[in-house]
Order: structure tokens, then C-alpha cells, then sequence
């Protein structure tokens, strides 16, 4: 059995996993990295799929992103804007569909009333609340008890109003149906993007891409690291004391360490095998985190015929298959992309049906959005993360009802030379690889803090 002996083992190679092995080299102690997939990036993914660049995971950059902006500057990434010139589209419960400029859906008085009115609530909520402990708020079991669904009818008498508030939590974010989840789920999602009113601005939340690919982060760390990243090495068992870490990995390979990085999503945590097993506390947390579901649909065209039509490629819909269509065309490129997103209950429906039926239904969709153009693309791809063994859902855990405030605070905690690094447990930056950024930052600083600094 191959055995190497490092300061650190990080299990994970994606934006946290790598981060936190990029500072803790930085910082003079010796880390390995071992990653169960043949690539690195985790959750993020650029491929070529049919001669096409497609987004494959995670692609967009916020303004408030401050530690991803900072590690694409390092790396020498270059950003461009999301196309949005021209209308968007909304499509009523009714089936009415509108064409719209501004920030505001096309809806009725007393509807744009209301929504305005939740946003405006869940604003307040998330300022007074935050991102980083949520769960330590004296509210934090009020609101944890009760599902975002039930918080949203106690507050407002328009469902159209719930439903396309709720669009931007429960299908854009959590990927999980509203009752499925608590307010306080709910409030820390907008809290991590810095209020609720960012979170449903699509020209905020859905700024920038990276040129050529938001793996390129993933890349750019990996490479720094050189042959201490080792792929194709799904970690099997972590035995681990007070002297230090013993992980064991396909391939035969063992790392004995003084602290190992799980910089994965915690429903794989189980995945792996603990001597000895994991505090109670930890195994009744895990079991209350789950990642949810949903379909990322690139469909490519000849021509982005959309803009010709004055639209932006745009699109939303509570009522629809399709709840979020986005032009997403590359950085230079001829050809028309659009991207679009099929969340929670309706992405289980659609996983009922052959793939030429599901693909029939999802492009009658985006049809309805966009024209009958859009049912003909030239390449069709379906992200399902769901389906991916080393990461079983998407975007990211939450907990469910009640979860939050009960186990929360024990996430980031360690276990011994046990550390956890991931955006899921993120507070500023949650579900996003900023987040994972910030946690290996942070996860890096907390153990070169406890090794002194001494490399072997």
C-alpha cells in the first residue's frame, strides 16, 4: 500500500478543497489532496459537449463575491457580462405571457403590492438575522419550525405574489419544494447574498461568467499544487486520534496526516467510513442535510435568434416546467445559448418520462417563453446532478424543517483533526463558490493556527 505522510489531507477537489490546501502550502506545511472524480472542480464543470462550451455546474460571479473576485484576479481570469439587453418574459398562472423591461414582473397592482411587501420583510429579516449564525437568532426557532410555504400564506393573501417569491428560494436556489424547507432556510439564503432583494434581481445574482469557464478556478489551484493532487481517489476510510489522521483511498493509497479537510458536500459524508465513528451529534446532523434537485437544460442555437426579436433571453415563471430561462451565450461566440432550469417536484415528474419526452416537454417550455425557434436547438444537454456519484443533488445542502436552528452551529465545528470545508456550510456566500472560497480560507487559517506553522 502506497503510503505518503503530509501535514494535511484535503478529501475534495473543488474551489474549498483546493483553496484550503492552496493557503495551507502557502503557509509552509505539506497537504495532499484526493479527489474521487478523474477531474478537478467539483461542482463546477466546463465542457465540451457536441462541439459546445457548456457550463456544466456552476458559472455565475456576483458583484458582492469579494473572495472569488480576488482568487479569479489571482489566477488571471477575465469576467464578462451576461447578455440582458431587451425585454424579458413572464408567463401568468393563466398562461398569459408578457413581454417586460424593468426590474418589476408584469403583474397586478395589489401583486407587485405584495411581493414588494415580502421583499421588504424578508430584508429586514435577513439584515437583523445574517448569514454566519442564524440559528443563534431568538427568532432562530420560530421561523425554523415552520415551512417557508406556511410562512409565506401567513403573510400575504396572493398566491401569485407567494409563488414567484417563493420561485427565487425554493426552484432558483434551495431546489427544493417551499414546504420543504423553513423560513429560516429561506431567510439565510437571501442573508448570504446580502438581502432579499439581491437574491431575486437576476442582473445582481446572475451578473458575470468567466471567460472561458468557471472551472478554470478549479484548474488554475490544482495546477499551483501540482502532483499532491491526486485524482481518481474516492477516500473509503478516515481513522483518526489524537496523534492525527489516517486516510485510506482507492488506488491503495494512505495518507497519514496530522488534520484532514472534508471539502465535500456533508450527504457524502456518510460515504466514508470513521475509526472511530463520529460523535452521535454529527451523525444526527448529517442526517437532516440533503441537497435538492434540479434539471440545467443548454440548449444551443445557430443564431441567439432571441435578440432579433428584441428579448433579452430571458424568462420566469412560477406556472411553468421551465421556471428560469437565461441567454448564456459565450464569451465571443456566434451561436446562441440559452440556459434553463427545471426545479424540486417538477424536475421529479420529468425524470418519470423517456429522455425524448422529457427533452419534447422542456423545449415546449422554453418555447412558450421564447418562440418555436427555441424548440429546434442544435445541441441539447441536461445537467442532472442528482444522477453524479460524488455529488448526489444540487446546488448545495439545507436542512430540513427545523434542522437549521437545531444543528447548525455544529457544521463548521471540527472533530478532533476532523475539519469541514464547503459552501454548503457557508454563511456569506452560501451555495456559491465564493462560499467555498471563504471556507477554505477560513478553514486553512484555523489550522495553520493549531499546527504552529510547522511543516514535517
Amino acid at each position: 500500500m502506497p503510503a505518503i505522510t503530509r501535514d494535511v489531507v484535503v478529501v475534495g477537489a473543488g474551489p474549498s478543497g483546493l483553496t484550503a490546501a492552496t493557503e495551507l502550502k502557502k503557509a509552509g506545511l505539506s497537504v495532499a489532496v484526493l479527489e474521487a472524480r478523474d477531474r478537478v472542480g467539483g461542482r463546477t464543470w466546463t465542457d465540451t459537449v457536441d462541439g459546445a462550451m457548456l457550463e456544466i455546474g456552476g458559472q455565475w460571479v456576483s458583484p458582492d463575491q469579494s473572495a472569488l473576485y480576488a482568487t479569479l484576479e489571482t489566477l488571471g481570469l477575465k469576467t464578462f457580462d451576461r447578455y440582458r439587453e431587451g425585454d424579458s418574459v413572464y408567463i401568468a398562472p393563466d398562461g398569459t405571457r408578457t413581454a417586460y423591461s424593468g426590474d418589476s414582473f408584469p403583474v397586478s397592482e395589489h401583486t407587485r403590492a405584495e411581493m414588494d411587501r415580502l421583499v421588504a420583510i424578508l430584508d429586514e429579516l435577513a439584515a437583523e438575522i445574517g448569514a454566519e449564525e442564524p440559528w443563534a437568532h431568538p427568532r432562530a426557532r420560530e421561523l425554523d419550525t415552520v415551512s417557508f410555504r406556511q410562512w409565506l400564506a401567513a403573510h400575504s393573501d396572493d398566491e401569485e405574489a407567494r409563488n414567484n417569491i417563493s420561485l427565487f428560494v425554493a426552484g432558483g436556489m434551495l431546489t427544493k419544494p417551499a414546504h420543504a424547507f423553513s423560513a429560516l432556510q429561506a431567510v439565510l439564503m437571501a442573508a448570504s447574498a446580502g438581502s432579499f432583494s439581491n437574491l431575486v434581481n437576476e442582473d445582481f445574482i446572475l451578473d458575470r461568467r468567466v471567460i472561458g469557464g468557471l472551472q478554470q478556478v478549479s484548474l488554475g489551484l490544482a495546477e499551483s499544487l501540482g502532483d499532491n493532487v491526486f485524482l481518481n481517489s474516492p477516500v473509503r476510510t478516515v481513522q483518526w486520534g489524537n496523534d492525527g489522521v489516517t486516510v485510506l483511498a482507492d488506488g491503495d493509497l494512505r495518507v497519514d496526516a496530522r488534520r484532514v479537510v472534508l471539502a465535500v458536500p456533508p450527504n457524502l459524508y456518510p460515504r466514508m467510513s470513521f475509526d472511530p465513528p463520529l460523535p452521535r451529534r454529527q451523525h444526527q446532523m448529517h442526517q437532516h442535510q440533503s441537497l435538492g434537485l434540479v434539471i440545467k437544460v443548454h440548449a444551443v442555437y445557430d443564431t441567439p435568434f432571441w435578440r432579433e426579436d428584441g428579448l433579452s433571453g430571458t424568462g420566469f415563471s412560477a406556472a411553468e416546467l421551465v421556471q428560469e430561462v437565461y441567454d448564456n451565450t459565450n464569451y465571443g461566440d456566434t451561436r446562441g445559448t440559452l440556459v434553463a432550469f427545471v426545479s424540486d417536484e417538477k424536475a421529479d415528474a420529468m425524470f418519470e418520462l423517456s429522455t425524448a419526452e422529457r427533452k419534447g416537454r422542456i423545449l415546449e417550455s422554453i418555447a412558450r417563453f421564447l418562440g418555436p425557434l427555441a424548440a429546434e436547438p442544435v445541441v441539447y444537454y441536461e445537467s442532472d446532478w442528482g444522477s453524479e456519484e460524488w455529488t448526489r443533488g444540487a446546488y448545495a445542502a439545507s436542512f430540513d424543517l427545523g434542522g437549521l436552528h437545531r444543528y447548525g452551529r455544529d457544521q463548521r465545528t471540527p472533530v478532533g483533526p476532523i475539519h469541514f470545508s464547503c459552501s454548503d456550510i457557508a454563511g456569506a456566500g452560501y451555495q456559491h463558490v465564493d462560499g467555498a472560497i471563504r471556507m477554505g480560507l477560513r478553514t486553512a487559517e484555523d489550522i495553520a493556527l493549531a499546527l504552529g506553522n510547522a511543516a514535517h
